[in-house]
């Protein structure tokens, strides 16, 4: 899956401005979905099998944007300054490298402070080789995403823009390998989850799910002296939600989602994140109140332009993904 997954994180899409990478997912589709659609927020919408006697109208979310940057102001020099889209920290910003969504790249300097003093968003300045506000190709208003490389480390995978791109192509590569399933199947790749969840909420209310799952990252508890402790790691497989701080999972889900793992023998970890959110609470506060879940793959470093996986826990993801789609969904 590595190809799949450079190609994702390598395209630029910050909340708002997914056509990019929605182009490049519908690519990698192809011909594996049923049917697929763009709904009016921008969500890809992939849709596979047929709803049976046994079956459920199943949501599976996964956003296709990042975080980025949106010039707000562009002084007589041509040096751009700028505001977050979704959570940017100052200190992943310095030295950093940008690349614009008409492909205009820059690097990220800061102001000078006193010694010992924390930098804010207002301290920075995007420079792109402009003299002159005349000649800097940059107006009020565009967009850029971080820009590095995709790095390959053997079982482990370092880029920009992991979060959520790796939840992508595992609903990629779970959508081609799903052969057969009792459900109707939607795979959403949503927008603006970095914003507010904005594009699984408007998905879940017109898909109007029976259940529906998130697949995105979580952090580890595995580094040296890590800011929040949890009992998650690299490589100790996908991990299934109990709660983060913008939803509870459905307790009935979460005792069927480990049982379906132990019966397929796939390693999986619990999950409990005290700060962060994802697509599942769009989903489960949809209409009426759907049930859901949350698969969940371990990242060190979210937010910054290093985020780091490890590909047997993508792996270990794609399977229990085709697993719990591929079985009747029993909530008792």
């Amino acid at each position: 899956m590595k190809s799949l997954i450079q190609k994702l994180v390598e395209t630029p899409g910050p909340s708002g401005f997914e056509y990019k990478i929605r182009d490049a997912i519908r690519e990698e589709i192809g011909n594996a979905a049923d049917s697929i659609r763009v709904d009016a927020l921008g969500n890809l919408i992939a849709t596979k099998g047929t709803k049976t006697g046994v079956g459920m109208r199943v949501m599976v979310s996964a956003h296709m944007d990042e975080i980025g940057l949106m010039a707000t102001h562009i002084d007589d020099n041509g040096f751009i300054r700028f505001t977050s889209i979704g959570g940017v920290s100052p200190l992943t910003c310095i030295g950093g490298r940008v690349l614009f969504m008409d492909g205009t790249r820059g690097v990220i300097g800061m102001d000078g402070l006193d010694a010992g003093k924390m930098p804010k968003l207002s301290n920075l300045f995007i420079d792109v080789g402009a003299t002159t506000k005349e000649d800097c190709p940059v107006k009020v208003g565009d967009v850029c995403g971080f820009e590095r490389p995709f790095m390959d480390l053997g079982k482990r995978m370092v880029a920009k823009s992991l979060d959520d791109r790796i939840a992508a192509a595992i609903a990629i590569e779970a959508l081609r390998q799903l052969k057969s399933t009792p459900h109707e199947v939607h795979f959403v790749f949503s927008t603006q989850e970095e914003v507010g969840l904005r594009g699984a909420s408007t998905a879940a209310y017109g898909i109007d799910p029976d259940v529906g799952f998130a697949v995105d990252v979580t952090r580890s508890g595995d580094t040296p002296h890590p800011s929040a402790k949890m009992a998650t790691a690299l490589g100790d497989g996908p991990a299934i939600k109990v709660r983060d701080s913008s939803f509870i999972a459905d307790p009935r889900l979460v005792d069927w989602m480990v049982k379906q793992a132990e019966a397929a023998g796939i390693p999986y970890q619990m999950e409990v994140l005290e700060a962060g959110g994802t697509d599942g609470r769009a989903i489960q506060m949809a209409r009426g109140g759907v049930p859901a879940g949350c698969v969940s793959i371990v990242c060190r470093y979210i937010h910054s332009p290093s985020e780091m996986v490890d590909s047997d826990d993508v792996e270990n993801a794609v399977k229990l993904l085709v697993k719990l789609l591929g079985e009747p969904i029993i909530l008792d």
